[in-house]
C-alpha cells in the first residue's frame, strides 16, 4: 500500500511556467485516495524568482548549482527519498517538468498501475500550443507519437514515476546530465522490474523556442522543424 508520494520538479528561470504546473499537481494531489503528496521543486541555477514562486506555493525548495535537469531531477527524489517518513516500498516517486501541466488523475492513474503490480510508470506528453513552431512540427511531432498507447516506446522526464523500492533497487537516477529518464527505465527493466506503458492521460508541455534543458524535449522540436 502506497502512504506518501513525493514529485521531483526541476526548474532553471521558471517563474513564468511554474505556478501552473505546481496548480496541476496540487490538483491531482487533492483526488480522492491520493496519500499526502509533496512536491520538491530543484531550483537549479536561477536567476528569477522560481525558488520564491515555489515556498510561496507550500512546496520544498531546493537551490542548487547543477545547470542539468538530470541531476536536478536526481537531486529532488534523493532528497525526498531521504526525507520520507515511510518505508520505501510504501513511498511513490514522480516527476516533472516546471513548464508541464499534469492531468488531474495523473497520481490517482499511477497508484492504480502500482496496485496492479508495477513497479514504475513511463507516461507520454502533448503540446497544447504550436504557436511558436512551424505548422510542420505539429504534423511531424503526430508522427512520432503515432503510437501512444499501451506499449508506447517514449520516455520522458516529465511523465515518469516509480516506487521507492524500484528507485532504491537501480540506485535512483544515473548522474547523467542527458537522457537520465531513458537511462533510468532502461536499468529498471534490465533488472526485471515491470515498466507500464500508459498513453492514456498524457502530461501537457511547453513548445517553446527557448528549451530550458540543452538536447531535451525542445531540442527534439527544433530536430523536427528541420532547425
Amino acid at each position: 500500500m502506497t502512504r506518501a508520494i513525493a514529485v521531483a520538479v526541476p526548474a532553471h528561470d521558471e517563474q513564468e511556467l511554474l505556478p501552473a504546473c505546481l496548480s496541476s499537481l496540487r490538483v491531482a494531489a487533492a483526488q480522492p485516495g491520493v496519500p499526502p503528496v509533496t512536491i520538491v521543486v530543484v531550483a537549479d541555477r536561477c536567476t528569477d524568482r522560481t525558488a520564491d514562486v515555489a515556498r510561496a506555493a507550500g512546496c520544498t525548495v531546493l537551490e542548487v548549482d547543477l545547470r542539468s535537469a538530470g541531476a536536478a531531477r536526481r537531486r529532488g527524489l534523493d532528497a525526498a527519498v531521504a526525507a520520507a517518513q515511510v518505508p520505501a516500498e510504501q513511498l511513490w516517486l514522480a516527476t516533472t517538468d516546471a513548464d508541464s501541466q499534469v492531468p488531474c488523475e495523473w497520481f490517482a492513474d499511477q497508484l492504480r498501475w502500482r496496485a496492479e503490480g508495477w513497479d514504475a510508470v513511463a507516461g507520454t506528453v502533448s503540446v497544447a500550443d504550436w504557436s511558436a513552431h512551424d505548422p510542420v512540427v505539429a504534423t511531424r511531432f503526430a508522427d512520432c507519437y503515432a503510437w501512444s498507447g499501451p506499449d508506447h516506446p517514449h520516455v520522458h522526464g516529465a511523465n515518469l514515476s516509480l516506487s521507492g523500492s524500484a528507485y532504491a533497487a537501480v540506485g535512483g537516477f544515473p548522474p547523467l546530465a542527458l537522457a537520465e529518464d531513458h537511462a533510468l527505465v532502461a536499468a529498471l527493466e534490465a533488472r526485471g522490474l515491470r515498466v507500464a506503458r500508459a498513453g492514456l492521460r498524457p502530461v501537457v508541455t511547453s513548445a517553446r523556442q527557448d528549451p530550458r534543458s540543452a538536447g531535451g524535449f525542445g531540442n527534439l522540436l527544433t530536430a523536427l522543424g528541420g532547425g
